[in-house]
């Protein structure tokens, strides 16, 4: 999935299931340490998008309160983006994005230094947010989701954002933000 081995890994979750229903871990420190988990889980946060075809993001938080991301959905499917956002990356402003979805069990692991967002594929979604750092106002940040130097083809017509998510800067075409 990552161009680089630093990057968004996909995070399969085996559920066990039985005649009662099923069981799923949603986070394992342990088992998230060899794609990069920081070690720490400072916030834990649920969503609930109403409507399909709406997009949160692109979010992220800047030094010194930059933060991993394990995002897991539990009701409905998204379109999942991560963008990279490091200075010196050679993927620098590339982004990957995938379908998650309730039903699959998959989440999406995404490391400091690469910002987020997602659409809403199906009405009534929900996402699980476990973040490495907690939020801080004074470092939030985001980038365009329309912005043709990122040139991310959403599933989806786009029928719900933010006034705040529409208003992010573009990236100018030196490759920094305006």
């Amino acid at each position: 999935m990552p161009d680089q081995p630093d990057g968004p890994a996909l995070v399969e979750r085996k559920p066990f299931v039985d005649e009662r229903g099923a069981f799923a871990r949603i986070f394992c420190a342990e088992a998230l340490r060899h794609i990069g988990w920081p070690g720490s889980v400072a916030q834990i946060n649920h969503s609930r998008t109403d409507k399909a075809g709406t997009l949160r993001g692109l979010h992220y938080q800047r030094p010194p309160h930059a933060e991993a991301k394990l995002v897991v959905c539990i009701r409905g499917a998204v379109h999942d983006v991560a963008v990279d956002i490091r200075e010196d990356s050679p993927t620098r402003y590339r982004h990957v994005g995938v379908k998650l979805s309730a039903e699959a069990g998959t989440a999406i692991y995404i490391p400091e230094g690469f910002a987020h967002g997602f659409q809403a594929l199906t009405d009534d979604v929900e996402l699980i947010y476990i973040h490495s750092a907690a939020y801080n106002p004074a470092c939030e940040a985001g980038l365009r989701h329309d912005d043709p130097a990122l040139a991310i083809l959403w599933p989806l017509p786009v029928t719900g954002i933010s006034a705040r998510d529409a208003e992010h800067p573009m990236i100018d075409p030196a490759g920094q933000r305006s």
